[in-house]
């Protein structure tokens, strides 16, 4: 989404053999996430929690719907953090101002202030997610030389920070919150952030010129005008939006409902302005069309993966055994699998993937595993509630192994689409291919905002065996059209 270009003129030496920058981005994202998923592991109980035990008392199902298109409002903001640092403040001020912005976020939900303080919370930090992810990893990037072996290695350092932190947030965010209070869980997330801005702050002179300045800037003369009607849409917007929804005009479903919509119908704009374009050549259409069935795979995996922090959040809590040896385990722990997961399952992967070689499934075919898994693993739920019988809970193993099973899904699919899209992209769209990608997640979490609806503890086998069916019934379908899909990539491994 960035295309901060590689200049190297950072302090090369410093980290294990790597760049002295990467320290301090591995940590600023690293705090980053774990304020993200901290706040995430907590949102949904304290919007359903009954007032009386510190919640707000919404429904269950419109609690968990907010939680899904709040992700949505995450991944569409990006494509315009993306933009914003490539054209006018560069990746280095975005991601300071983007921290920023997402510690105020987390001191509003701090704040005992009802729906007023979360809704502004939440907008705060929809706008600095949107400003600081997109931008980091390609600080890291401009770390290192074009022919530097080490890159490789230096971003997989990087993304262990994010699972360290979204390891360890649902321990500190989630137990404060769960055990202590909801403001405090919140507030713990607001003072990892903080701790955050002040390393990268201090650390920021490792960075060298990488991200500092904006790519491709605006012309002088068009760069005030751009920017203020921008920035005067944007902001007319979401005060349109929230005030709509605090005075009751609009509601919060309907709030809910409106960003379902713009999700679904944003990538539609996006394929058909491409597609329609006398630009791209007859070989880049059939890549991009192509290109389709790839990222509804993309959406759909996300529908059903994003929905640890909704519908398997409230499973965790209303109606697992949490009791482990006399020890009343937080509900908010089981977010911690994920990122557990990944650090233990992808070297495995990586390795696999190299040991076969040319052998390995094509593009196509590790989407098919990845929503495969991630449909098995909503079936798994299914046979974890039928082990526990009609009057029993969960066991919190048989759910945790809900978690490990996605994380092999997402192995799979996820760092496998963002890579495809920059090889099926057209020249002229290259940049907007990329940020037609992070659309797929928003898509799906969006969509999935109105799948939770259907949801409830009474009828969760039947919720989440016709939506694992369905999904692998999509894998079946992706599979038959694998051969069809390949061909039409033109060579595009």
């Amino acid at each position: 989404m960035v295309s901060t270009p590689t200049v190297a003129d950072a302090p090369q030496t410093g980290f294990f053999g790597h760049p002295r920058g990467l320290l301090t981005l591995f940590f600023t994202e690293m705090w980053e996430r774990f304020s993200y998923y901290g706040m995430r592991a907590i949102l949904a109980y304290y919007l359903y929690y009954a007032v009386s035990e510190g919640g707000l008392g919404l429904p269950e199902s419109t609690a968990l719907s907010v939680v899904g298109v709040y992700g949505a409002s995450v991944y569409m903001t990006g494509v315009l953090g993306g933009w914003l640092a490539d054209r006018i403040i560069g990746a280095q001020r975005a991601v300071l101002y983007g921290g920023v912005v997402i510690m105020l976020g987390h001191v509003g939900l701090a704040l005992p202030g009802g729906m007023t303080t979360v809704l502004l919370g939440l907008v705060l930090l929809v706008i600095g997610t949107g400003l600081l992810k997109p931008n980091v990893s390609g600080l890291v990037g401009g770390l290192y030389g074009e022919q530097d072996t080490r890159r490789d290695a230096g971003f997989s350092i990087y993304y262990m920070g994010i699972n360290l932190g979204a390891f360890i947030a649902p321990f500190v965010v989630g137990t404060l919150g769960e055990k202590v209070n909801w403001h405090v869980g919140f507030g713990a997330a607001a003072v990892g952030m903080a701790l955050g801005l002040v390393q990268y702050v201090l650390g920021q002179k490792h960075l060298g010129s990488a991200g500092r300045d904006p790519v491709n800037p605006l012309p002088v003369e068009h760069k005030g005008r751009v920017l203020g009607r921008a920035g005067g849409i944007a902001l007319g917007f979401v005060v349109v939006l929230v005030a709509l929804a605090i005075s009751g005009v609009m509601g919060l479903e309907g709030l809910v409902n409106l960003i379902s919509i713009i999700s679904a119908v944003l990538p539609v704009i996006y394929f058909v302005v491409m597609l329609s374009s006398k630009q791209i050549t007859k070989v880049e259409r059939d890549r991009l069309l192509a290109y389709i069935p790839l990222f509804l795979a993309t959406a759909l995996f996300f529908l059903l993966f994003e929905q640890q922090p909704n519908t398997l959040a409230n499973l965790a809590e209303a109606d697992t055994d949490l009791d482990v040896f006399g020890f009343a385990v937080p509900a908010s722990w089981f977010q911690s699998v994920n990122p557990l997961a990944i650090i233990i399952l992808a070297p495995v992967m990586a390795t696999l993937w190299m040991k076969l070689g040319s052998r390995q499934p094509t593009t196509p075919q590790k989407f098919v595993g990845g929503l495969f898994f991630v449909g098995v693993s909503f079936l798994w739920v299914v046979l974890s509630k039928s082990v526990a019988g009609d009057d029993g809970k969960h066991l919190p193993l048989m759910l945790a192994l809900v978690f490990v099973i996605m994380t092999v899904g997402e192995l799979m699919l996820s760092p496998v689409g963002l890579s495809v899209s920059t090889k099926l992209a057209p020249k002229v769209f290259a940049s907007q291919t990329m940020g037609l990608y992070f659309l797929a997640p928003a898509m799906g979490q969006g969509l999935g905002a109105q799948v939770v609806k259907l949801y409830s503890v009474d009828n969760q086998q039947m919720y989440f065996a016709i939506v694992g069916v369905a999904t692998i019934a999509c894998a079946v379908l992706l599979l038959v059209s694998a051969r069809s899909i390949k061909r039409s990539m033109h060579g595009v491994l």
